[in-house]
């Protein structure tokens, strides 16, 4: 793990890139307390950090990102903030899924929809059918998610198939509780950057991130502009990634 200060990011050419990439955006509402502007505010300038860093994934033509957004715990915040955080998310699909759409973005919302309003859910389907063809960037937004939410949902889908009878409880293995996990289909992430300040994972992706390579910043999510996530980038690429190999075979391998 390894804090970020800025490295030099100016080179284009950064191999080997990740495949997918895990974010969870921390820090907007201290970006606004600091400013003596609400919280929201906050979230609203996160929205354009998201916008850049889609727009460099896409450039650099990383496979998946996926942003942890609205997280099941974040119900405990105060209920203006979270009534502000339900309508900033409405807005931007009204506003960016057309801009994701031309750039050949899928869209991807996993997390529990059914605490949500029939206007939002309905508004999330149409942009997930919109773009579900698209096939430059899977962008997975993470709303009312949490990890340990993901792997009981994934449970119980494997319980009533065994319970149906059309599958035997022998044969559930890590490829089959995969199978029914929101982000099934996508390679694990390989980069895991939370921006704010905390180290830890706080509930996102539990299954996931069991080999990533974790990258924590002190920069507010606002404030994490394209030099800070090249930064990230370049950290990852000094990472030898060992899968519970040695460090020698893994060499030994690059090198056959």
């Amino acid at each position: 793990m390894l804090n970020s200060n800025h490295q030099s990011a100016s080179a284009e050419n950064i191999s080997p890139l990740p495949r997918h990439i895990a974010v969870i955006m921390d820090g907007n509402g201290r970006w606004a307390s600091k400013r003596h502007l609400p919280r929201i505010a906050g979230h609203k300038a996160g929205v354009e950090a998201v916008r850049n860093i889609v727009q460099e994934c896409a450039k650099r033509n990383i496979e998946a990102l996926t942003l942890f957004a609205f997280s099941s715990e974040n119900w405990r915040r105060p209920k203006k903030e979270v009534s502000l955080l339900i309508d900033l998310l409405m807005t931007s699909l009204q506003r960016e899924v057309m801009k994701l759409h031309e750039n050949n973005v899928r869209l991807r919302i996993i997390g529990d929809r059914g605490v949500f309003s029939q206007k939002l859910q309905k508004q999330i389907e149409a942009a997930e059918f919109l773009t579900r063809d698209n096939d430059a960037l899977v962008l997975s937004v993470a709303v009312n998610y949490g990890g340990r939410w993901d792997l009981a949902q994934a449970a119980r889908k494997l319980a009533e198939q065994a319970v149906n009878g059309l599958i035997k409880p022998a044969q559930i293995d890590e490829t089959l509780l995969e199978s029914c996990l929101e982000l099934h289909g996508l390679p694990e992430p390989d980069l895991f950057i939370r921006t704010g300040g905390e180290e830890r994972i706080s509930n996102f992706l539990l299954w996931h991130l069991a080999y990533t390579e974790m990258y924590f910043t002190g920069i507010l999510w606002p404030d994490f502009d394209v030099d800070a996530f090249r930064d990230a980038l370049i950290s990852f690429t000094k990472r030898q990634r060992r899968f519970g190999q040695t460090g020698e075979q893994v060499e030994q391998a690059k090198g056959a």
